[in-house]
């Protein structure tokens, strides 16, 4: 049962954007930290970014530095992954996580995150 749920999936061309959203469902909290995971085949998981509930303060990965940028609006208690420059090595299943603690933030260790969505599939292709 996930108590996250993203959107905004899609075949995108290399150097495209898109923007991914995670909403939460059911009886979720607010004010928790939100992470954005993805794992491409044959690859673990990757914490590329998160947004403290606490403060707002974003942590991103290296390997998205500079093209990802995480926000969340509090009004619509949307989190957001806006991606550019996109290339093939960003194709993945993106999926958002949610947690209490604004640790978790630091690291983006998967099992520090105790609420999960399904996952939607990012492609950047000609």
């Amino acid at each position: 049962q996930s108590q996250l749920m993203e959107s905004g999936g899609g075949l995108v061309q290399p150097g495209g954007s898109l923007r991914l959203s995670c909403a939460p469902s059911g009886y979720s909290s607010d004010h928790w930290s939100t992470g954005w995971f993805r794992q491409a085949p044959g690859k673990e998981r990757e914490g590329i970014a998160c947004i403290t509930g606490t403060d707002g303060s974003t942590y991103y990965a290296d390997s998205v530095k500079g093209r990802f940028t995480i926000s969340r609006d509090d009004a619509k208690r949307v989190v957001y992954l806006d991606m550019t420059s996109l290339t093939s090595e960003d194709t993945a299943v993106y999926t958002c996580a949610s947690d209490l603690w604004d640790y978790v933030c630091y690291s983006r260790v998967a099992a520090d995150f105790r609420s999960w969505g399904q996952g939607t599939q990012v492609t950047v292709s000609t």
